[in-house]
């Protein structure tokens, strides 16, 4: 799973965070095969002209998935940490390259609520007076998992 809990100091700590399948081993693996198999075609053309007409258009396309998954990589940076204890419930939310927001309540007046929204089990954390999305990088199975341990941690304290 993408979130687990911990106690830390007498504090039940969820830490989530997004789920990457490739890890940075893999990614050097995949560039490289596909930067072989690009440069396959090639070997048909080398000492001609073509070569130097089609070579661009290859590093282009490695360059391009090189990017690409590098910048699904920054955004597997984000992480929320969520402290709950009897007084105090606070969220972190940090993405990359932004300040972290943090939302501070009382635990016997927050809700979690799993309802339909922007998207399939949308995971929500209310006080009454703000609504928070939690978990907007976790599946719908998981975000309805962390619903269940939310209300019975939740409860537990109440």
């Amino acid at each position: 799973m993408p979130y687990s809990w911990s106690i830390e100091n007498g504090a039940q700590v969820l830490r989530a965070r997004p789920h990457r399948s490739l890890p940075r081993k893999g990614f050097v693996w995949f560039i490289g095969i596909t930067a072989v198999l690009f440069l396959l075609p090639l070997m048909a053309v080398v000492g001609t002209v073509v070569l130097w007409g089609l070579l661009p258009f290859i590093v282009i396309a490695v360059a391009g998935v090189w990017i690409g998954l590098e910048r699904t990589y920054r955004t597997g940076r984000t992480t929320e940490i969520l402290h709950l204890t009897r007084d105090s419930l606070d969220l972190r939310r940090s993405d990359a390259g932004r300040d972290d927001r943090i939302w501070h309540a009382n635990p016997y007046w927050v809700r979690a609520i799993l309802r339909r929204g922007p998207v399939e089990s949308y995971l929500t954390l209310t006080d009454g007076q703000r609504e928070l999305e939690l978990g907007s990088f976790l599946t719908p199975d998981e975000r309805r998992s962390l619903h269940d341990d939310l209300l019975r941690r939740l409860a537990d304290l109440r």
